[in-house]
């Protein structure tokens, strides 16, 4: 098992865990990085030592490797492109925030089979509908249908996705219970790193649209109502590190 294996398994964990949604659900790269997967939250899980190593398997996995994501075409072809270069750029990814992905149910069907790795246990998934992701081609959608689930189970036949808002929000708040924030001189949105318009009231961000409005405890990832000082799941002061 190489470090995108181990990637791979790790995430299907982590979204079985913490974002159930997104196994039938697209998601983008910024919430990917940010907010599902974080280096900060899931080095020692990972098994990577530099944030480089982190980087370089995310784009790997971004560029569509082993299939086990559903990604954007172009997204695709830029990457391993970048990959095979002689100095591949490990922040390549970055240029494509807002494009969605998704989990390949063919990839989570697959570690039904049982771990490659002995001393790893399996990771039981349900068979789910397959999941749209945006701007894919129509070559690259997956089949139209899914196999049907276990005649044991009884699982509801899934709604239309929506692509979810990214929960991230920039540094500068304002008063608890308010739906908006204040940029400071020299602040940047999260997102795209374009400067914010400074001393202005704004939910979101002028450049890349996204929500400034929603941030999650860096601690456990529990999502924090703007205002709130503490994570009422773990206890931690909100804006600590892990």
């Amino acid at each position: 098992m190489d470090n995108l294996d181990r990637m791979f398994r790790h995430l299907a964990r982590t979204v079985r865990a913490k974002h159930p949604q997104y196994l039938t659900q697209p998601f983008t790269v910024a919430e990917l990085h940010q907010s599902i997967l974080p280096y900060r939250l899931h080095r020692r899980e990972l098994g990577l030592e530099t944030n480089e190593d982190y980087e370089i398997t995310l784009t790997q996995l971004l560029s569509g490797a082993r299939d086990y994501l559903i990604v954007d075409e172009s997204m695709r072809e830029k990457l391993r492109s970048e990959l095979a270069s002689k100095n591949p750029d490990p922040t390549a990814f970055k240029q494509f925030a807002m494009t969605t992905v998704a989990l390949s149910p063919n990839a989570l069907r697959s570690l039904d089979a049982g771990p490659d790795d002995a001393s790893t246990p399996p990771i039981a998934f349900d068979v789910l509908p397959t999941p749209a992701v945006s701007s894919l081609p129509a070559a690259a959608q997956p089949p139209a249908r899914a196999p049907e689930p276990p005649a044991s189970r009884s699982a509801p036949r899934q709604t239309a996705p929506q692509v979810p808002t990214p929960t991230r929000v920039s540094s500068s708040r304002s008063p608890i219970g308010s739906r908006a924030v204040v940029a400071s001189a020299g602040e940047r949105c999260r997102y795209c790193n374009e400067l914010l318009p400074v001393g202005r009231t704004i939910t979101f961000c002028p450049h890349c649209g996204q929500n400034l409005t929603v941030v999650n405890c860096e601690a456990c990832g529990t999502e924090l109502e703007v205002g709130w000082k503490f994570c009422p799941v773990c206890g931690r002061p909100a804006g600590s590190t892990a």
